[in-house]
């Protein structure tokens, strides 16, 4: 539905599709229930990864694991089947891994992570700054990362320092980037990697507004499958702003528009209009062709007042 109405927004690198990756806990669980007193895995249910889409505004793959104390690294296989080439993957160091980095490597996709210090692999040559970059001072050198035929691919570390520390007290952060040297700079790799927040306001957004994280769902399995549900509910809200932004525009909607207050809306206009309108009413967008339900939406679109 958003690519015929229009509604992503801009490549962030062109020619890559850019994929976002980060994990989440459940809640803990609420203890109070006496079947969940004895339950080792009542007090913290689950984990999953996610990968968020930043052009569409879509989650596409999640990874759900019911040891809510597992390392985000441990799951990686499961996405090992997704890597397409020309994709450019952004993560933090909790999903470095050697065997991850070679994986992208050998299907022809690329990378933009940060390292974890125990990452095995020492500089080939002395650091050559770069300048400026926007958050302080950058260098670069090239590195080996050892894979799992022995083999030890040389790959670029970006390092920056900072002007002011990030809130883990970093003063000095690494990236590793595996993009040819005219499409990932130093301060393009850096600004790339700085603007991966979406998928952790996409986390915050399920929490908050999809109740993802329900405190009641004691049981791995019941707790990932509300989860996932929420992140169903996401690609709704998902469509629902791409229609908008194809009336109204991206950067109007990312200055105006408040997405808890459309969440809001929903939640409290929605029982009303199941009550005045008749279940059978609501059939006929179920019977639209996909060129109908987005010239409608277009429609619909156009009403919105975005003061309001």
């Amino acid at each position: 539905m958003i690519a015929p109405l229009d509604g992503a927004r801009a490549p962030w690198l062109p020619g890559y599709r850019v994929k976002i990756m980060d994990g989440t806990c459940s809640e803990a669980s609420d203890r109070r229930l006496k079947v969940l007193r004895a339950a080792p895995g009542g007090a913290l249910p689950g984990k999953a990864v996610g990968v968020y889409e930043p052009v569409p505004g879509l989650v596409t793959d999640v990874l759900p694991c019911e040891d809510g104390h597992a390392q985000e690294r441990s799951l990686l296989g499961m996405l090992r089947e997704t890597i397409q080439p020309r994709e450019l993957w952004l993560a933090d160091r909790n999903c470095c891994t050697c065997a991850w980095l070679c994986d992208l490597a050998q299907r022809g996709a690329c990378c933009l992570i940060r390292p974890q210090a125990s990452l095995p692999f020492a500089p080939l040559n002395i650091r050559r700054s770069v300048g400026r970059i926007e958050t302080g001072q950058g260098a670069e050198h090239r590195v080996p990362v050892c894979d799992a035929q022995g083999g030890t691919p040389l790959w670029r570390r970006l390092q920056g320092k900072l002007d002011q520390a990030t809130r883990d007290g970093d003063r000095v952060v690494s990236l590793l980037p595996n993009l040819p040297l005219r499409q990932a700079s130093a301060k393009r790799g850096a600004r790339l990697y700085r603007t991966r927040w979406p998928l952790e306001t996409a986390l915050q957004h399920l929490a908050a507004y999809c109740h993802a994280a329900m405190n009641t769902l004691g049981s791995p399995k019941a707790a990932l499958c509300g989860f996932c549900l929420a992140w169903v509910a996401y690609k709704m809200l998902a469509v629902v702003m791409a229609a908008l932004r194809s009336v109204h525009g991206a950067e109007t909607l990312d200055q105006e528009l408040s997405l808890s207050s459309v969440a809001n809306d929903m939640a409290q206009t929605s029982h009303g209009m199941m009550l005045a309108i008749p279940e059978d009413a609501w059939r006929v967008f179920s019977r639209m062709r996909p060129a109908e339900l987005v010239a409608t939406l277009r429609e619909l679109a156009q009403k919105v007042r975005l003061t309001a």
